[in-house]
């Protein structure tokens, strides 16, 4: 991308504008239709690069017109020529473009920050392409391009689960493997689940929900199907994955903060030749016993440094789903550490 130079700008918002107000900046374009679809409706994506990155901007005939900062007014610029390119090539563009590339440079404008220079990594399923809205998400994407067993840790809705499924679609459909594993802890159901009606399938169904969303999101619905029904996308659930050796095939264990001990090392030694592994969890939500050490917690801390592993963690300001999750999450965490004190009183009534 170009464009993206200068120093970090904070987020403050429209109430920052006065204070910011030092440069300006027209940035023409060629296509007033192209240029109609870049800015949303209702300009409502210049609102959200108003909002992000502290300065104005205001659409005007074939050119946008931004006042602020050196360093915001740059990156506003970049961002804006980087989606208008992909507009011209029919691509839809939405809010979430516009926050990853944001976010993006402004990761590279910070004096010492770890950034790979190249942008925003992608993935390319069928269907779509799944493009890194944060640098943790292109982190990780590279990740499981290089490195055969990878553990995407963090808090929920930061993206891990859903560029794991694109990763293992993209590699089935290019004949990198043969088929995809999914995988899941059932700690609700005490991994028994032979008392719920149906096949096993039907069983672990709700478990898996999310994976399958997933699946259906980056894959054509009737492959999906196909592929399910012939085995090449297989439903495993993890206390069903004993005795097995996995070669040839994309394997995802989601929610594994919900494994034990024995049970992450019983997965992780299925791994076979010519596969790929990616554990997935959220170290805060765990649901196992009190007193039982998370699997996952414990399996990064052992397998740290590990040639061929790689493990990637999430931040709360890596959550992509909308603003309001990203503020509950931080809630959330505040009041983590005063937990133990609510159920020690509750146990004293």
């Amino acid at each position: 991308m170009t464009g993206f130079r200068g120093q970090p700008v904070s987020g403050a918002g429209r109430s920052a504008k006065a204070q910011t107000s030092n440069q300006r900046v027209v940035v023409p374009f060629d296509d007033n239709r192209h240029l109609h679809r870049l800015l949303g409706e209702f300009d409502s994506h210049l609102a959200l690069v108003e909002d992000r990155l502290g300065i104005e901007a205001h659409a005007h005939g074939n050119v946008v017109i931004l006042s602020g900062s050196e360093s915001g007014c740059a990156i506003a610029r970049g961002v804006l020529e980087e989606l208008y390119a992909r507009v011209v090539k029919g691509e839809a563009v939405g809010a979430g473009d516009f926050d990853g590339l944001i976010r993006h440079a402004r990761q590279e404008t910070v004096p010492g920050a770890t950034a790979s220079g190249d942008g925003p990594a992608q993935v390319a399923t069928r269907r779509r392409v799944v493009k890194a809205r944060t640098p943790a998400q292109s982190t990780y994407m590279r990740a499981l391009e290089k490195f055969d067993l990878v553990f995407g840790i963090g808090p929920a809705g930061t993206g891990k689960t859903y560029i794991a499924v694109a990763r293992a679609a993209h590699c089935l459909e290019r004949g990198l493997v043969e088929k995809i594993i999914l995988s899941r802890p059932a700690v609700e159901a005490g991994e028994r689940l032979g008392f719920l009606p149906g096949d096993m399938r039907e069983k672990v169904d709700p478990y898996l929900r999310p994976l399958y969303d997933a699946l259906y999101d980056v894959l054509p619905p009737e492959k999906v199907e196909r592929d399910l029904e012939a085995g090449i996308i297989e439903i495993a659930p993890l206390a069903f994955m004993r005795g097995r050796t996995l070669a040839n095939a994309f394997v995802i264990l989601d929610e594994a903060q919900n494994t034990t001990s024995m049970q992450m090392k019983m997965f992780l030694t299925r791994l076979g030749e010519n596969s790929k592994m990616v554990i997935t969890g959220d170290p805060s939500q765990i649901d196992l016993p009190p007193g039982m050490r998370s699997g996952l917690e414990e399996a990064v801390a052992l397998l740290d440094g590990v040639m061929g592993i790689e493990a990637v963690r999430f931040a709360n300001g890596d959550v992509v789903r909308r603003a309001l999750v990203a503020r509950i999450v931080e809630a959330y965490d505040k009041i983590s550490s005063v937990r133990p004190i609510d159920q020690a009183a509750s146990k004293a009534k």
